[in-house]
Protein backbone atom coordinates (compact mmCIF):
# COMPACT_ATOMS: atom_id res chain seq x y z
CA UNK A 1 0.00 0.00 0.00
CA UNK A 2 1.47 3.13 -1.39
CA UNK A 3 0.19 6.58 0.71
CA UNK A 4 0.45 10.16 -0.73
CA UNK A 5 2.01 12.37 1.32
CA UNK A 6 0.33 15.47 2.50
CA UNK A 7 1.26 18.80 1.17
CA UNK A 8 -0.35 22.24 2.25
CA UNK A 9 -0.49 25.23 0.29
CA UNK A 10 -0.87 28.85 1.77
CA UNK A 11 -1.62 31.78 -0.64
CA UNK A 12 -0.85 35.35 0.61
CA UNK A 13 -2.21 38.25 -1.17
CA UNK A 14 -0.65 41.83 -0.81
CA UNK A 15 -2.00 45.36 -2.14
CA UNK A 16 0.63 47.77 -3.17
CA UNK A 17 -0.03 51.42 -1.68
CA UNK A 18 1.18 54.04 -3.65
CA UNK A 19 0.30 57.79 -2.38
CA UNK A 20 1.82 61.02 -1.58
CA UNK A 21 0.73 64.39 -0.97
CA UNK A 22 2.43 67.85 -1.30
CA UNK A 23 2.09 71.62 -0.43
CA UNK A 24 3.45 74.93 -1.91
CA UNK A 25 4.38 77.67 0.27
CA UNK A 26 3.97 80.31 -0.91
CA UNK A 27 6.13 83.81 0.12
CA UNK A 28 3.46 86.49 -0.85
CA UNK A 29 1.28 87.74 2.23
CA UNK A 30 -1.18 85.11 1.91
CA UNK A 31 -0.02 81.36 2.42
CA UNK A 32 -1.63 79.75 -0.05
CA UNK A 33 -1.62 75.87 -0.31
CA UNK A 34 -2.02 73.35 -3.30
CA UNK A 35 -4.81 70.94 -2.85
CA UNK A 36 -3.88 67.40 -1.75
CA UNK A 37 -3.29 64.85 -3.80
CA UNK A 38 -5.45 61.92 -3.13
CA UNK A 39 -3.71 58.85 -2.21
CA UNK A 40 -4.13 55.70 -5.06
CA UNK A 41 -4.33 52.41 -4.31
CA UNK A 42 -3.29 49.86 -6.84
CA UNK A 43 -5.23 46.68 -5.33
CA UNK A 44 -4.38 43.59 -7.13
CA UNK A 45 -7.67 42.27 -9.30
CA UNK A 46 -8.75 39.03 -7.33
CA UNK A 47 -10.20 36.50 -9.68
CA UNK A 48 -12.19 34.60 -7.81
CA UNK A 49 -11.78 30.81 -8.56
CA UNK A 50 -14.41 27.68 -8.11
CA UNK A 51 -14.20 24.67 -7.82
CA UNK A 52 -16.10 22.13 -9.61
CA UNK A 53 -17.31 19.61 -6.95
CA UNK A 54 -17.39 16.77 -9.03
CA UNK A 55 -14.06 17.07 -11.21
CA UNK A 56 -11.62 19.30 -9.18
CA UNK A 57 -11.30 21.54 -11.97
CA UNK A 58 -11.58 25.72 -12.24
CA UNK A 59 -14.95 27.15 -12.99
CA UNK A 60 -15.79 30.78 -13.59
CA UNK A 61 -18.62 30.78 -11.48
CA UNK A 62 -19.88 28.79 -7.98
CA UNK A 63 -21.72 25.36 -9.11
CA UNK A 64 -25.40 25.88 -7.75
CA UNK A 65 -26.83 22.66 -10.29
CA UNK A 66 -27.81 19.38 -8.20
CA UNK A 67 -26.11 16.37 -9.90
CA UNK A 68 -28.34 14.64 -12.27
CA UNK A 69 -27.85 11.00 -12.84
CA UNK A 70 -29.27 9.94 -16.59
CA UNK A 71 -28.96 6.35 -16.87
CA UNK A 72 -27.22 5.94 -20.43
CA UNK A 73 -27.75 2.74 -22.59
CA UNK A 74 -24.41 0.93 -23.35
CA UNK A 75 -25.41 -2.13 -25.93
CA UNK A 76 -23.49 -1.74 -29.00
CA UNK A 77 -26.61 -0.78 -31.12
CA UNK A 78 -26.83 2.47 -28.86
CA UNK A 79 -23.07 3.77 -29.20
CA UNK A 80 -21.75 6.38 -30.05
CA UNK A 81 -24.12 7.67 -27.10
CA UNK A 82 -24.86 11.60 -27.05
CA UNK A 83 -24.32 13.93 -24.06
CA UNK A 84 -20.70 11.70 -22.79
CA UNK A 85 -18.58 15.07 -23.38
CA UNK A 86 -20.48 16.99 -20.34
CA UNK A 87 -20.46 14.48 -17.84
CA UNK A 88 -18.48 15.19 -14.73
CA UNK A 89 -18.29 11.46 -13.84
CA UNK A 90 -19.12 7.86 -15.48
CA UNK A 91 -20.12 4.73 -13.43
CA UNK A 92 -20.10 1.69 -15.46
CA UNK A 93 -21.70 -1.36 -14.43
CA UNK A 94 -23.69 -4.91 -14.87
CA UNK A 95 -27.30 -4.53 -15.79
CA UNK A 96 -28.38 -8.43 -16.76
CA UNK A 97 -25.94 -11.11 -18.02
CA UNK A 98 -22.43 -9.33 -19.17
CA UNK A 99 -24.04 -6.96 -20.35
CA UNK A 100 -23.05 -3.13 -18.55
CA UNK A 101 -25.13 0.18 -18.05
CA UNK A 102 -23.58 4.05 -17.97
CA UNK A 103 -24.44 6.67 -15.11
CA UNK A 104 -23.63 9.38 -16.36
CA UNK A 105 -23.62 12.30 -13.67
CA UNK A 106 -24.05 15.60 -14.77
CA UNK A 107 -23.58 19.11 -12.69
CA UNK A 108 -20.72 21.08 -14.08
CA UNK A 109 -22.93 21.49 -16.93
CA UNK A 110 -25.68 20.01 -19.16
CA UNK A 111 -25.15 18.46 -22.80
CA UNK A 112 -28.15 20.01 -25.13
CA UNK A 113 -29.46 16.16 -25.49
CA UNK A 114 -28.45 13.09 -23.51
CA UNK A 115 -29.10 9.38 -24.62
CA UNK A 116 -29.96 6.70 -25.39
CA UNK A 117 -31.54 6.70 -22.20
CA UNK A 118 -32.71 3.21 -20.37
CA UNK A 119 -34.13 1.42 -18.17
CA UNK A 120 -33.22 1.53 -13.76
CA UNK A 121 -31.73 -1.04 -11.32
CA UNK A 122 -32.57 -0.90 -7.70
CA UNK A 123 -28.33 0.07 -7.16
CA UNK A 124 -28.71 2.90 -10.11
CA UNK A 125 -30.94 4.39 -7.23
CA UNK A 126 -29.26 4.00 -4.59
CA UNK A 127 -26.36 5.67 -6.24
CA UNK A 128 -28.64 8.58 -6.77
CA UNK A 129 -29.44 8.94 -3.97
CA UNK A 130 -25.66 8.64 -2.50
CA UNK A 131 -25.38 11.70 -4.93
CA UNK A 132 -28.34 13.64 -3.67
CA UNK A 133 -29.26 13.65 -7.63
CA UNK A 134 -32.24 13.96 -9.91
CA UNK A 135 -32.64 10.75 -11.45
CA UNK A 136 -33.59 10.20 -14.98
CA UNK A 137 -34.27 6.84 -16.59
CA UNK A 138 -36.74 5.25 -19.03
CA UNK A 139 -37.69 2.15 -17.65
CA UNK A 140 -37.08 0.17 -14.56
CA UNK A 141 -36.83 -3.41 -13.23
CA UNK A 142 -39.66 -4.46 -10.46
CA UNK A 143 -37.34 -3.49 -7.71
CA UNK A 144 -36.42 0.28 -9.14
CA UNK A 145 -40.21 0.43 -10.09
CA UNK A 146 -41.47 0.41 -6.31
CA UNK A 147 -38.20 2.81 -5.24
CA UNK A 148 -39.16 5.58 -7.78
CA UNK A 149 -42.89 5.03 -6.75
CA UNK A 150 -42.04 5.66 -3.19
CA UNK A 151 -40.41 8.81 -4.01
CA UNK A 152 -36.61 7.60 -3.35
CA UNK A 153 -35.22 9.85 -5.54
CA UNK A 154 -36.56 12.87 -7.13
CA UNK A 155 -36.48 11.42 -11.20
CA UNK A 156 -38.68 11.18 -14.31
CA UNK A 157 -38.83 8.47 -16.14
CA UNK A 158 -39.66 7.56 -20.04
CA UNK A 159 -42.42 5.33 -19.10
CA UNK A 160 -44.77 7.96 -17.94
CA UNK A 161 -43.51 10.83 -20.57
CA UNK A 162 -42.75 9.08 -23.39
CA UNK A 163 -43.03 11.30 -26.75
CA UNK A 164 -43.26 14.02 -24.39
CA UNK A 165 -40.06 14.69 -22.31
CA UNK A 166 -38.31 11.62 -23.77
CA UNK A 167 -38.02 11.16 -27.44
CA UNK A 168 -37.62 8.66 -30.13
CA UNK A 169 -34.69 9.00 -32.57
CA UNK A 170 -35.84 7.79 -35.99
CA UNK A 171 -32.04 6.79 -36.63
CA UNK A 172 -31.83 3.91 -33.95
CA UNK A 173 -34.95 1.01 -33.19
CA UNK A 174 -35.87 0.64 -29.66
CA UNK A 175 -35.30 0.23 -27.03
CA UNK A 176 -31.98 2.23 -28.40
CA UNK A 177 -33.68 5.25 -29.56
CA UNK A 178 -34.77 7.15 -26.13
CA UNK A 179 -33.44 10.95 -25.62
CA UNK A 180 -33.92 13.90 -23.51
CA UNK A 181 -32.92 17.09 -23.31
CA UNK A 182 -31.48 19.18 -20.87
CA UNK A 183 -34.21 21.79 -21.71
CA UNK A 184 -36.59 18.69 -20.38
CA UNK A 185 -35.09 17.12 -17.61
CA UNK A 186 -35.20 20.65 -16.14
CA UNK A 187 -39.01 20.74 -17.61
CA UNK A 188 -39.47 17.93 -16.06
CA UNK A 189 -38.02 18.50 -12.38
CA UNK A 190 -40.59 21.14 -12.35
CA UNK A 191 -43.42 19.08 -13.19
CA UNK A 192 -42.56 17.02 -10.21
CA UNK A 193 -41.61 19.55 -8.19
CA UNK A 194 -37.98 18.52 -7.55
CA UNK A 195 -35.70 21.35 -6.59
CA UNK A 196 -32.68 21.72 -8.82
CA UNK A 197 -30.59 23.60 -6.52
CA UNK A 198 -26.93 21.99 -4.81
CA UNK A 199 -27.73 22.03 -1.20
CA UNK A 200 -25.62 17.85 -1.31
CA UNK A 201 -22.04 18.46 -0.74
CA UNK A 202 -20.74 15.15 -2.16
CA UNK A 203 -17.25 14.37 -0.87
CA UNK A 204 -14.50 14.23 -3.12
CA UNK A 205 -10.55 14.68 -2.36
CA UNK A 206 -8.44 16.37 -5.23
CA UNK A 207 -4.72 16.65 -5.63
CA UNK A 208 -3.54 20.15 -5.40
CA UNK A 209 -1.77 21.77 -8.40
CA UNK A 210 2.26 21.01 -6.89
CA UNK A 211 0.88 17.70 -5.99
CA UNK A 212 2.60 14.95 -8.32
CA UNK A 213 0.10 11.93 -7.24
CA UNK A 214 2.24 9.29 -9.24
CA UNK A 215 1.86 6.83 -6.50
CA UNK A 216 2.08 3.08 -7.07
CA UNK A 217 3.38 0.85 -10.70
CA UNK A 218 3.91 2.22 -13.76
CA UNK A 219 1.06 1.18 -16.06
CA UNK A 220 0.88 2.43 -19.33
CA UNK A 221 -2.42 0.80 -19.99
CA UNK A 222 -5.62 -0.99 -18.31
CA UNK A 223 -8.56 -3.80 -20.10
CA UNK A 224 -11.83 -4.19 -18.59
CA UNK A 225 -13.46 -7.81 -19.52
CA UNK A 226 -16.92 -8.30 -18.76
CA UNK A 227 -17.62 -11.69 -19.77
CA UNK A 228 -16.18 -12.84 -23.21
CA UNK A 229 -18.25 -10.80 -25.19
CA UNK A 230 -15.62 -8.36 -27.05
CA UNK A 231 -17.97 -5.45 -27.51
CA UNK A 232 -17.56 -5.26 -23.80
CA UNK A 233 -14.16 -5.25 -23.40
CA UNK A 234 -12.83 -1.96 -22.21
CA UNK A 235 -9.17 -0.09 -22.56
CA UNK A 236 -7.98 2.48 -21.48
CA UNK A 237 -4.52 3.78 -22.53
CA UNK A 238 -2.07 6.70 -20.85
CA UNK A 239 -1.49 9.82 -22.90
CA UNK A 240 1.76 11.58 -21.34
CA UNK A 241 1.23 14.91 -23.10
CA UNK A 242 -1.72 15.67 -22.04
CA UNK A 243 -1.90 13.03 -18.60
CA UNK A 244 -5.98 11.82 -19.62
CA UNK A 245 -6.46 8.44 -20.43
CA UNK A 246 -8.30 7.30 -23.89
CA UNK A 247 -11.13 5.04 -23.64
CA UNK A 248 -12.05 2.60 -26.47
CA UNK A 249 -14.70 -0.56 -26.05
CA UNK A 250 -14.51 -3.05 -28.92
CA UNK A 251 -11.26 -1.01 -30.29
CA UNK A 252 -13.35 1.88 -30.87
CA UNK A 253 -12.64 5.03 -29.14
CA UNK A 254 -15.73 5.98 -26.91
CA UNK A 255 -17.12 9.23 -28.45
CA UNK A 256 -19.63 11.75 -27.79
CA UNK A 257 -22.06 11.97 -30.92
CA UNK A 258 -23.15 15.31 -30.49
CA UNK A 259 -19.60 16.85 -30.61
CA UNK A 260 -17.48 14.04 -31.93
CA UNK A 261 -15.17 14.63 -29.02
CA UNK A 262 -13.56 11.21 -27.71
CA UNK A 263 -13.74 11.09 -24.00
CA UNK A 264 -10.45 11.16 -22.07
CA UNK A 265 -10.24 10.83 -18.62
CA UNK A 266 -8.02 11.91 -15.62
CA UNK A 267 -8.91 8.77 -13.64
CA UNK A 268 -10.24 5.17 -13.72
CA UNK A 269 -11.01 2.84 -11.01
CA UNK A 270 -12.76 -0.16 -10.06
CA UNK A 271 -14.10 -1.45 -7.34
CA UNK A 272 -14.29 -4.88 -6.61
CA UNK A 273 -18.23 -5.86 -5.46
CA UNK A 274 -20.99 -8.67 -4.58
CA UNK A 275 -22.94 -9.77 -7.29
CA UNK A 276 -26.12 -11.55 -7.00
CA UNK A 277 -28.09 -12.85 -9.63
CA UNK A 278 -31.61 -11.92 -9.18
CA UNK A 279 -33.99 -13.53 -11.72
CA UNK A 280 -34.22 -15.86 -15.13
CA UNK A 281 -33.67 -12.93 -17.12
CA UNK A 282 -29.84 -12.18 -16.15
CA UNK A 283 -30.60 -8.97 -13.48
CA UNK A 284 -28.24 -8.27 -10.84
CA UNK A 285 -27.90 -7.09 -7.68
CA UNK A 286 -24.72 -5.02 -6.27
CA UNK A 287 -23.78 -4.84 -3.08
CA UNK A 288 -22.73 -1.17 -2.66
CA UNK A 289 -21.99 -1.06 0.90
CA UNK A 290 -20.15 -3.58 2.28
CA UNK A 291 -16.29 -2.27 0.85
CA UNK A 292 -13.56 -4.35 -0.74
CA UNK A 293 -10.43 -4.40 -2.75
CA UNK A 294 -10.20 -1.52 -5.70
CA UNK A 295 -7.61 0.15 -7.99
CA UNK A 296 -7.09 3.19 -9.02
CA UNK A 297 -5.25 4.35 -12.18
CA UNK A 298 -4.00 8.04 -12.84
CA UNK A 299 -1.15 10.01 -14.07
CA UNK A 300 0.18 6.62 -15.87
CA UNK A 301 0.27 4.59 -12.42
CA UNK A 302 -1.99 2.08 -10.95
CA UNK A 303 -2.43 1.43 -7.27
CA UNK A 304 -4.47 -1.30 -4.95
CA UNK A 305 -6.51 0.79 -2.86
CA UNK A 306 -10.01 -0.21 -0.82
CA UNK A 307 -13.53 1.24 -1.22
CA UNK A 308 -16.15 1.85 1.08
CA UNK A 309 -19.68 3.61 1.23
CA UNK A 310 -19.77 7.08 2.61
CA UNK A 311 -22.52 8.65 3.50
CA UNK A 312 -24.70 6.50 0.42
CA UNK A 313 -21.59 6.17 -2.19
CA UNK A 314 -19.04 3.94 -2.75
CA UNK A 315 -15.64 5.37 -2.33
CA UNK A 316 -12.04 4.76 -3.26
CA UNK A 317 -10.27 5.24 0.45
CA UNK A 318 -6.49 4.58 1.57
CA UNK A 319 -5.51 2.11 4.29
CA UNK A 320 -6.13 5.11 6.88
CA UNK A 321 -9.28 5.60 5.83
CA UNK A 322 -8.85 8.68 4.21
CA UNK A 323 -10.35 9.63 0.76
CA UNK A 324 -8.40 8.48 -2.29
CA UNK A 325 -7.32 11.62 -3.73
CA UNK A 326 -8.14 11.86 -7.49
CA UNK A 327 -6.55 14.04 -10.26
CA UNK A 328 -8.73 17.17 -11.32
CA UNK A 329 -10.48 16.06 -14.24
CA UNK A 330 -13.31 13.52 -15.28
CA UNK A 331 -13.31 10.09 -13.61
CA UNK A 332 -14.44 6.83 -14.86
CA UNK A 333 -15.68 4.58 -12.16
CA UNK A 334 -16.21 0.65 -13.04
CA UNK A 335 -18.26 -1.77 -10.33
CA UNK A 336 -17.05 -5.23 -11.03
CA UNK A 337 -18.37 -8.99 -9.82
CA UNK A 338 -15.83 -9.69 -6.52
CA UNK A 339 -16.09 -13.05 -8.51
CA UNK A 340 -14.10 -13.79 -10.68
CA UNK A 341 -12.66 -10.52 -9.57
CA UNK A 342 -10.32 -8.06 -10.27
CA UNK A 343 -7.23 -9.87 -11.01
CA UNK A 344 -9.23 -12.17 -13.62
CA UNK A 345 -11.06 -8.88 -15.09
CA UNK A 346 -8.62 -6.26 -15.06
CA UNK A 347 -5.70 -6.74 -17.45
CA UNK A 348 -2.44 -4.06 -17.26
CA UNK A 349 0.61 -3.49 -19.04
CA UNK A 350 3.94 -1.69 -18.27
Amino acid sequence: MFKSKKLFMALAFSALFIGGCSKDASEAEEDVATPEKESVIDEPVKEAVEIAPLTGEAVAEEVTQRPIIVTINNHPAARPQSGLAAADMFYEMLAEGNVTRLLAVYQSKLPENVGPVRSARSYFVDMAKGFGAFYVAHGYSPEAKSMLSNNVVDNINGMNYDGTLFKRSKERVAPHNSYITAENILNGAEKVGASMNYSEKVRQAFYEAEERGKIGIETSQVDIYYGNNEYFHNSYVYDHQNNRYGRQSAGVDTKDMLTGEAITLANVLFFEMKHQTIDNVGRQDIDLTSGGNAYVFQNGYMREVKWANIDGLPMAVEESGELVKLVPGKSWIHFVPSSPGLQAMVKTQP
